[in-house]
């Protein structure tokens, strides 16, 4: 934005009152449209050529406001991710260019696929990590276990632990994939190199397959407590049922179709968080919830168990 110094602590709420109204420009042609600072996704449900025409309405639309508050569209970055198997019969184009139909895309560092697999996004997450381990063994000249330990904590786990409850994954291979990283790191380490994968965990306290329950309950908290702007109804249902035992927090067990659905994170997080014994765990607070969740054993919701 014009005469907006960059950095600036105002400069974020002047965008978003600049872009804002793009929502209701957009509403009337009725494809849904979220916006994460400059970056526009516009999705729609295809199911005749009266939404196919109503798509490319709101992207003609949407190069026209564009247009109007100088504000130019990047069509080299733009794509067409097909979810499911139709597709469209006829090429989508913004501002006279045709937009290229892809397999994959990023989404705020998650690579999302057609099929909804989370195995591309691990795969590159994964030759990622094993790269920064491999830099950390290279460059520092130390060799004490406990020093090496905590810099894997710190360069190398966030990069397997970003947004993990959107992909995380129900395949054996994909979890023995992400697994392999800390395996192979700890075995690398001075005085670990014939131990068991069991006693090298006490330097990492427990396995990733382990973290990620946790992970999923700390955003499942979240959002039933509203410690994220996104509404419950969206993502869970409680149970009304009469409760004979547990906590008073239980939600509906959704039913799933097909293996995608059942591997979401909305679905699969449900058997976890009504498990929770009520006796021990305390909704008053998240910090409260998170020390004691990180007492609680959850081996038996291990993917590979």
């Amino acid at each position: 934005m014009s005469s907006i110094v960059q950095g600036s602590g105002i400069g974020p709420l002047l965008f978003l009152i600049f872009i804002n109204d793009l929502y209701s420009h957009l509403k009337k042609f009725g494809v849904t449209l979220k916006l994460f600072a400059d970056d526009a996704k516009v999705y729609s449900e295809i199911v005749d050529m009266c939404n196919i025409d109503q798509l490319q309405g709101a992207l003609d639309s949407l190069a026209e406001w564009a247009a109007t508050w100088q504000l130019p569209i990047a069509v080299s970055k733009c794509c067409i991710l097909h979810i499911g198997n139709a597709a469209l019969c006829r090429p989508m184009c913004i501002n006279g260019n045709t937009l290229p139909i892809v397999n994959t895309c990023r989404d705020l560092g998650v690579l999302i696929s057609s099929d909804l697999s989370p195995s591309v996004h691990i795969d590159g997450i994964v030759a990622k990590a094993h790269q920064r381990a491999n830099v950390i063994l290279r460059c520092f000249v130390t060799r004490d276990p406990q020093l090496l330990t905590r810099a894997c904590i710190a360069y190398v786990r966030p990069i397997l632990k970003h947004d993990c409850f959107t992909w995380s994954p129900h395949l054996k291979q994909d979890i023995e994939k992400i697994e392999r990283v800390q395996r192979r790191y700890t075995k690398r380490l001075r005085g670990r190199e014939g131990l068991p994968y069991d006693e090298r965990l006490q330097l990492c306290t427990c396995t990733l397959e382990l973290r990620r329950p946790h992970f999923d309950l700390y955003m499942c908290y979240r959002i039933i407590f509203g410690c994220v702007n996104v509404r419950v109804s969206e993502f869970f249902e409680f149970s009304h049922a009469a409760q004979t035992r547990g906590h008073p927090y239980k939600l509906f067990g959704l039913h799933s179709c097909n293996n995608v659905r059942s591997s979401y994170f909305a679905v699969h997080v449900i058997h976890v968080w009504n498990s929770l014994p009520a006796d021990s765990v305390d909704f008053s607070s998240f910090v409260i919830f998170k020390l004691i969740d990180q007492q609680i054993d959850l081996t038996s919701f291990s993917c590979c168990s």
